[in-house]
């Protein structure tokens, strides 16, 4: 920038355009200003591209059949969402999103649904074996994000 071209009677190009070395500064501060707001986008847009958390899967909106076993057999024990409550009969059911049954592998999981235990309805005589196992991968994949 500091480099302006010269006319033949020596003087800067600028003078001779009528710009006065004020207004040139002023414009150099507005493309200072500019570059710098491109900047601080391209670096929240990039943020935002990166962030870590995937998104939760929203139960209630959802339209998988698995989706809709759950909200008919299991969200009036474990919440609309899996995130699990306390019954009025002070029975605490798990959250399945997070905690210690998170942890649980996918056999384990087919075990507590199909066979139940610990307070929980077994569901064998109620889901067929494909909604046994679409239930296992629902809980696995969706709810934990496996």
């Amino acid at each position: 920038m500091e480099s302006l071209l010269r006319t033949a009677s020596g003087a800067p190009e600028h003078t001779q355009r009528g710009l006065s070395p004020d207004t040139i500064e002023v414009i150099r501060r507005m493309i200072r200003v500019k570059l710098l707001l491109v900047f601080v986008f391209a670096a929240v847009f990039l943020i935002a591209c990166f962030d870590s958390k995937p998104e939760k899967f929203v139960i209630r909106t959802s339209k998988t059949y698995e989706a809709s076993v759950f909200r008919q057999q299991c969200a009036i024990c474990h919440g609309s969402e899996g995130e699990g409550k306390k019954l009025h009969d002070g029975t605490v059911v798990p959250n399945l999103r997070e905690g210690e049954f998170k942890m649980k592998t996918e056999g384990e999981i087919y075990k507590q649904i199909s066979e139940g235990g610990n307070g929980m309805t077994p569901f064998r005589g109620i889901l067929s074996e494909r909604e046994l196992r679409l239930m296992t991968n629902f809980v696995h994949r969706d709810l934990r994000g496996h």
